[in-house]
């Protein structure tokens, strides 16, 4: 498992053919509320290209998409031959009180199919609302690093880090990013992927 919780340095890869990443998720993916150049997707390929990475970064979040979803539409979302794949769901699991057992299923089920397709994941992690109680919030918020661990992923501990009940960064809703919100996630996110591109660059060099 790789945890990455600060924004290091990170050297331009000097790939010709656009690596496909596919950003799996839910509303906080898809860009709710925000124009589509503003959403996590574009702004995350944004951020890649001016780094030096050829890339196209695929927007594959559906808003109010629980878990149960996303493995529902996985095999329409490997349609596009995604080589990384930054999985981020689940949030609307726990806005639901829904079995946490059952949201480790999904999940569970969703990287073992994107590794069976060959994809590098990258797993983001939610947290809870903690007007669940302890219990339920320790059992969910588990879910990812358990999982992170399991399937030895690039792992994002929580995807709203620093954004998270801040106004200033969120839409009047409190709950989905403003663009400069996701500005921030971005940042944080980004030399994960990067990293994963670098992986797979190497990779294919060595082949």
């Amino acid at each position: 498992m790789f945890i990455l919780t600060a924004t290091p340095a990170f050297a331009n890869s000097a790939n010709s053919v656009p690596v496909t990443v596919l950003a799996l998720g839910d509303s906080l993916t898809a860009g709710y509320g925000l124009e589509q150049d503003e959403s996590f997707p574009a702004q995350l390929e944004k951020g890649l290209l001016s780094a030096g990475y050829a890339v196209k970064v695929v927007n594959a979040g559906v808003s109010g998409d629980t878990s149960a979803g996303g493995l529902a539409r996985i095999e329409w979302a490997l349609a596009d031959r995604p080589q990384i794949v930054v999985v981020e769901l689940g949030a609307n699991d726990a806005l639901r009180g829904l079995d946490p057992a059952q949201t480790h299923a999904n999940l569970d089920q969703i990287i073992a199919r994107l590794n069976q397709a060959g994809c590098r994941v990258i797993l983001a992690g939610m947290q809870s609302p903690r007007n669940l109680g302890p219990d339920y919030n320790n059992t969910f918020d588990q879910i990812y690093p358990n999982l992170a661990k399991r399937y030895e992923l690039l792992f994002y501990p929580f995807f709203l880090e620093g954004v998270a009940t801040d106004p200033e960064l969120n839409q009047v809703d409190g709950i989905h990013p403003n663009s400069a919100g996701v500005r921030l996630i971005v940042e944080g996110l980004q030399p994960l992927v990067a990293m994963a591109i670098d992986e797979l660059i190497a990779s294919e060099a060595n082949e």
